[in-house]
């Protein structure tokens, strides 16, 4: 079992482009929903509550949201496993735990508006869409983009509204936000997000070099300045911007 200090680090090599894997267009062909289910479900036992995520609600949604959906085909059997996976574009899906853990982090409960940067496959979106009211994500490579729409849309996530784009500017028009993620590492706080926080709002993200060590932080917005908390070492894939 890795420890909660090590516990986001992303081995290098899943990194790298993909060589072989079929990127999932939409959700698999499933055989055994009933054995994902309880790949699932010994998945948050394990690998979550026991590491000490103890939100009902964020407990609730991770035994709900099917993991084996949102990877390429011919990883779904590692779907449940204790690691992030590639998904293509060397972005990566993040491991269950620490999709837990920013989700605990951000106190996210029913009636709340959240921003993410960083949609990916879509997964940490619908996580959050099991419990808060909206969720506005944000993915810089656009074929992830489409192909996450086209996943959520078959699921049924009504209230995930996803655009491809550059996310440090975040996405005023729909600002403020109760809560923002932020699922790449930059090297410092974004000021726009900050500024898109609500009084009050929670901000998870990483911070530090690309492919090196970052912090895992989280930010408070207190009467328009901010507290920050180093949470846990991680490595995340680097936040990228348009040129």
């Amino acid at each position: 079992m890795l420890s909660r200090t090590t516990a986001g680090f992303i081995p290098l090599a899943l990194l790298l482009p993909l060589a072989g894997i079929g990127l999932c267009t939409g959700p698999a062909p499933q055989p055994q929903d009933a054995a994902f289910r309880a790949e699932r479900l010994a998945m948050v036992r394990t690998q979550i509550a026991s590491r000490g995520i103890s939100d009902s609600l964020v407990l609730r949604a991770m035994e709900k949201v099917e993991r084996h959906r949102f990877v390429p085909a011919g990883l779904v059997p590692s779907a449940y496993g204790d690691h992030p996976l590639p998904i293509g574009y060397n972005q990566t899906i993040s491991q269950p735990y620490i999709v837990a853990l920013m989700t605990e982090l951000l106190h996210a409960r029913a009636g709340m508006k959240v921003l993410e940067i960083g949609t990916g496959s879509g997964y940490q979106a619908a996580v959050l869409a099991e419990i808060v009211d909206t969720v506005y994500t944000i993915e810089i490579v656009r074929e992830l983009a489409e192909r996450a729409r086209e996943r959520l849309g078959e699921l049924g996530y009504a209230n995930i509204v996803i655009r491809g784009g550059d996310g440090y500017e975040g996405w005023p028009e729909h600002a403020p936000f109760d809560a923002i993620i932020v699922t790449a590492a930059a090297s410092h706080i974004p000021r726009p997000l900050l500024e898109q926080l609500a009084e009050g709002g929670r901000m998870v993200l990483p911070r530090g070099e690309p492919y090196g060590t970052q912090s895992l932080l989280l930010v408070r917005k207190t009467l328009g300045s901010m507290v920050v908390e180093d949470v846990l070492p991680v490595r995340f894939v680097p936040l990228t911007r348009d040129p």
